[in-house]
């Protein structure tokens, strides 16, 4: 899940980073002008390698694919500083029928587990026999972020800096980091060519507890139907952060979103199943497959927030949590204590606004600046209209 992620809270990138960002860019652009961007496709480019009996593709056109069967390939990304390459493991069920495509999506972040056998789980119900359309899954996007099971791309360039993959979108296939031209290449060959709508799988960062939630852009009436088909607990109704993976599809056109399968690092087998459901009632609501819709949002009693309040600790010390998520809570409520060495009280956190519990630290100890608890809420502004009216 995005972090920090209150109304005005976005991230200010270092003097001298963006300076020799912007150096970079500068040398990237002059390049671009000379490459032809891959933003449309051209067919199925096969590369002519095999790995573990599986074809290996440089760009994927759904329609050159046979219908009615699974398709298993590995996508050619980046290389390495070694001169290999990062391969995404992408597989395809294509219906005997021509439909809607849909893209799914995980492993943007490396230390986010839950949403790749999520997506597993989906593509191992689907029939390609009984289907219309298509189904494009990719595993693993962020490759050397998941080999160290950590969140960010570590990018080589100026010594080992940590890239959060999810502010490179729509990426650059001439930029000026392997993980932003990585991006590009995913983005133009890979999921903006195939895909009519897209779900972008999360869980929570290292440390930190989430429940069964959403961000999504509840404005946009095709991504409100697809989000509200999920039993999940909360949808947080914002756009996040720039450079976000749902926010390159919808700017590209296509109705996009961001699941948030709880914490991260394990299968969290209570909420797999879950985000399954829905993910079967939105190939239901788009034709993919038949059936009958199963549990929704409603049927939970889903609570959708537009602001997200972050009760940051103020001190160093251990953390005793008063609230779990899902609780609602009042403003002024105690929501966490801290203690240092001794056992000794050395701060009390209330929450500032009434609301639900979204995320709880989940690590024992806390610095200064760390976000303890979250709380969604619905913001209204001072001239009294509700953003989420009808």
């Amino acid at each position: 899940m995005p972090e920090d992620l209150g109304r005005d809270s976005f991230n200010r990138r270092h003097f001298m980073a963006t300076a020799i960002g912007a150096s970079a860019a500068l040398a990237a652009n002059a390049e671009a002008a000379s490459a032809e961007p891959a933003t449309a496709s051209r067919g199925t480019a096969y590369t002519g390698d095999m790995i573990d009996g599986k074809k290996v593709i440089s760009g994927l056109d759904i329609d050159d694919l046979e219908s009615g069967k699974k398709h298993l390939f590995y996508f050619q990304g980046v290389q390495t500083a070694t001169g290999q390459h990062w391969h995404v493991s992408t597989m395809v069920a294509k219906g005997a029928r021509r439909g809607k495509r849909i893209a799914l999506v995980s492993g943007v972040h490396g230390d986010e587990i839950s949403p790749v056998r999520t997506i597993q789980t989906v593509m191992d119900r689907l029939d390609p026999a009984e289907m219309s359309g298509a189904v494009l899954a990719v595993f693993d996007v962020s490759r050397p972020a998941m080999e160290g099971m950590a969140r960010r791309w570590p990018n080589s360039g100026r010594g080992i800096g940590l890239i959060d993959m999810n502010r490179e979108w729509p990426g650059n296939e001439n930029g000026p980091t392997a993980s932003s031209r990585h991006a590009g290449m995913l983005f133009n060959r890979l999921l903006k060519p195939n895909a009519d709508y897209a779900i972008d799988f999360h869980t929570s960062t290292s440390g930190v507890d989430l429940t069964a939630c959403h961000i999504a852009r509840m404005d946009l009436p095709e991504v409100r139907a697809m989000a509200e088909l999920f039993p999940i607990d909360q949808i947080f109704d914002n756009p996040a952060y720039p450079g976000i993976l749902a926010n390159a599809f919808i700017d590209a056109g296509i109705p996009a979103f961001t699941p948030e399968i709880g914490p991260p690092r394990i299968l969290d087998h209570r909420m797999i199943p879950l985000f399954v459901e829905g993910t079967m009632n939105v190939l239901k609501h788009h034709g993919i497959i038949a059936g009958p819709i199963g549990r929704t949002g409603k049927d939970k009693g889903i609570f959708v927030g537009n602001s997200v309040h972050g009760v940051l600790a103020t001190r160093g010390g251990f953390v005793e949590l008063l609230v779990k998520v899902k609780d609602k809570v009042e403003a002024g409520q105690r929501v966490a204590l801290q203690r240092n060495a001794f056992g000794e009280v050395v701060a009390e956190y209330a929450s500032g606004v009434s609301g639900e519990v979204a995320a709880c630290r989940t690590d024992a100890t806390s610095e200064p600046g760390n976000m303890l608890v979250s709380v969604l809420y619905n913001h209204i502004p001072s001239d009294g209209i509700d953003p989420l009216a009808e």
